[in-house]
């Protein structure tokens, strides 16, 4: 068994939960300049109120991971993006901050809001712009982080980060379609397709320039035969996107966010494939930047109790807060 293999594919999972998991509801504050009715922002929020705290506990899981098995990239890339990471943890605090004392604030109630909309759309950008980032390659040299401290603001991870924005926008507003009922559901579903759209046009983008501007990624994708594999990709999202279109058209109630994981799903293994076998693209494999077998083995009999643990408890919150809010509800979140 190839434990550096089996690590990876930990903190892979992690990631993506996190990525859908807290994605969405980040994504109800990037929605909700569109909606100004108090009474329907309370709604919005206690859609999400019993269970998005414990949504973060996946970046933690990768974090964590990351530390343990792979410290070389642990450190290089907190001494490469430290500054989007440390803006990133101001707006997730300002957006957990704004979760609690919201819901018990009367005139700063508005402040409260713009705290929310501001640490949730800040928190999916400066994500994007983590991700554009590492795409991009950091600089390596003997194992220290060889660039200056502006080097991941560039306009690819510009780009990123926005498009991180409108996808958490996606699924926070597929999340409320299936949760709420009535006006704000119909309005809800226009917002949907519009979304989808620039979601569509973001991904082409990125897919286009992620090759453009790594001659390892392009290498990878047209000199070694990847390039015919991945052709169904493209595919998949043209089939997404149709049914997402159907969905919204037929007012579909929970399709729509299994359709926005669906496309979220894509873009990812896209991703993990145009990155393997690199730990830090261009500078480090996954095998050069682990730790020695013994600490692998160590820390993946921890992981062995845990996950299952954040799984169990995970599906336990959805399970038991399923079904649809309605404004009867908000007195017990609150």
């Amino acid at each position: 068994m190839d434990v550096t293999v089996v690590w990876a594919a930990i903190i892979a999972l992690g990631l993506f939960m996190y990525v859908v998991l807290d994605g969405f509801d980040l994504g109800i504050g990037i929605v909700f300049p569109f909606f100004p009715d108090e009474k329907e922002r309370n709604l919005m929020m206690n859609t999400v109120a019993p269970v998005w705290d414990g949504n973060e506990t996946w970046l933690v899981l990768g974090g964590a991971g990351l530390f343990a098995v792979f410290p070389v990239v642990y450190s290089t890339v907190l001494s490469a993006l430290y500054l989007p990471l440390i803006f990133m943890l101001a707006c997730l605090i300002f957006r957990g901050v704004s979760f609690e004392l919201r819901a018990k604030a009367n005139r700063t109630k508005h402040l409260w809001d713009l705290a929310f909309i501001g640490g949730s759309a800040g928190a999916a950008f400066f994500q994007g712009i983590v991700l554009g980032s590492f795409l991009q390659g950091i600089p390596v040299v003997d194992g220290s982080y060889a660039g200056s401290a502006f080097d991941w603001l560039t306009p690819f991870s510009l780009l990123t980060g926005l498009g991180l924005v409108v996808t958490y926008a996606l699924l926070g507003c597929c999340w409320l379609v299936a949760k709420t009922e009535g006006d704000l559901q119909r309005r809800l579903h226009r917002v949907v397709w519009p979304l989808t759209v620039v979601l569509l046009a973001f991904i082409a983008m990125v897919s286009l320039w992620t090759p453009l501007q790594d001659p390892n990624i392009a290498q990878r994708w047209f000199a070694s035969g990847l390039f015919y594999r991945l052709l169904p990709v493209p595919f998949l999202v043209a089939v997404c996107a149709f049914f997402m279109r159907r969905a919204v058209r037929e007012r579909h109630h929970k399709t729509p966010f299994v359709l926005a994981l669906a496309l979220v799903l894509i873009g990812y293994l896209g991703l993990l494939v145009s990155l393997w076998p690199y730990a830090i693209p261009s500078s480090m494999t996954l095998w050069q930047a682990a730790a020695p077998r013994s600490s692998q083995m160590f820390t993946l009999a921890g992981a062995a109790v845990i996950i299952p643990i954040i799984l169990t408890y995970t599906t336990l919150g959805y399970w038991v807060f399923r079904g649809k809010v309605s404004h009867d509800d908000q007195h017990h979140y609150h």
